[in-house]
């Protein structure tokens, strides 16, 4: 059994954050279920030159940059899809998905849209980009525009990925809107819904922001924060009779930190929900020997939760990281349509 086979049967689905043709069939290779994209990821992609021919198609039939970017994106997230579908066929729609985020520039310091206006466009994206595909997930971030467009996206039959969580209370808002639009559909058999918990950026903030946590407290905050968000999420959800898992997604699972192991989030969160992992830390997991065992549900002693508890101040984490995230999705959108415009200038 491969160090992922072992994540695998102890309880995880293991995804991959990266739609890149090359390590879909990599990742696909080693048992992974599904995948997620983002726009650094997309434009990574279209750097490398390997969708030259699609992008010059899209500037004969007269597309501006930024519709360009998104066709590629629907492209790029389709082929992933096409990969996965046969598990989402048989798991029936419990696995097998890929996400396709909506635009980041609704969030972007630049933007003058009202919040009102900002949900109404979320709404509109996600209705148009889900219609017609079958495993395809809609990533919605944990704002307060985004979390008003849920319920209605939901109701409509969308399934929502929502992204950006790094507090419970963006976790609360997003699942009660989330369920409210559930419990508009005629029918809930397939009604499926995650929550990305990022993790890995929050032990970035603790380190640079709270130096005062004690040695052993420093690094674990985000595992612990997402712990105990994923025990609320459990305890929600056991008694709604749902045939489909509304699952946790621990996201930012890449070791920010010289000198932690490769496997760190990966092994504390083993044993059930999602896992989407960058290619590098599924690389480094698969090369890693290791035997993976149920640990999701296992915290460190009480005093320590006390202490991550007492002094980390969540609201002011949740405003800095958000903001930070906003930045780190906006800019490489940004980015691409500048690469498309640098492209089309280079066939003139």
């Amino acid at each position: 059994m491969t160090p992922l086979q072992s994540l695998i049967a102890s309880g995880t689905k293991v995804w991959l954050d990266s739609i890149d043709p090359d390590e879909i069939r990599r990742n696909a290779a080693w048992g992974v279920t599904g995948a997620t994209s983002n726009p650094i990821i997309v434009s990574d992609i279209v750097r490398t030159g390997h969708f030259d021919k699609e992008l010059s198609q899209f500037l004969r039939d007269g597309l501006g940059d930024d519709e360009i970017s998104w066709r590629l994106t629907d492209l790029l997230v389709q082929r992933a899809q096409t990969v996965f579908e046969p598990i989402w066929a048989r798991t029936r729609g419990d696995d097998g998905w890929v996400s396709f985020e909506l635009d980041p520039l609704l969030e972007d310091s630049d933007n003058t849209l009202s919040a009102a206006a900002r949900t109404e466009r979320y709404i509109e994206l996600g209705k148009k980009w889900s219609l017609g595909r079958t495993n395809r997930m809609i990533k919605v971030p944990a704002t307060p525009a985004g979390i008003a467009a849920m319920e209605e996206l939901v109701a409509a039959g969308v399934t929502v990925n929502v992204t950006l969580i790094f507090t419970e209370g963006q976790y609360l808002a997003s699942r009660d809107a989330i369920w409210r639009g559930a419990l508009r559909r005629m029918n809930r058999d397939t009604f499926k819904s995650v929550y990305s918990i990022f993790v890995s950026r929050i032990d970035v903030y603790t380190e640079k922001h709270i130096p005062e946590l004690s040695p052993t407290a420093q690094g674990q905050v985000g595992i612990v924060n997402a712990k105990l968000i994923w025990q609320n999420n459990q305890q929600f959800w056991a008694d709604k009779a749902l045939k489909l898992k509304q699952e946790m997604i621990f996201a930012s699972t890449g070791v920010k930190k010289a000198g932690d192991p490769p496997w760190k989030y990966v092994d504390a969160f083993a044993g059930s929900d999602i896992e989407t992992n960058p290619p590098k830390t599924n690389a480094d997991v698969q090369a890693s020997g290791r035997k993976f065992t149920r640990q999701v549900d296992q915290l460190p002693p009480r005093e320590m939760v006390d202490e991550i508890i007492s002094k980390v101040d969540m609201a002011r984490l949740e405003k800095v990281l958000m903001s930070e995230g906003a930045i780190k999705f906006a800019n490489p959108q940004k980015e691409l349509i500048k690469l498309i415009a640098s492209k089309r200038a280079a066939t003139k």
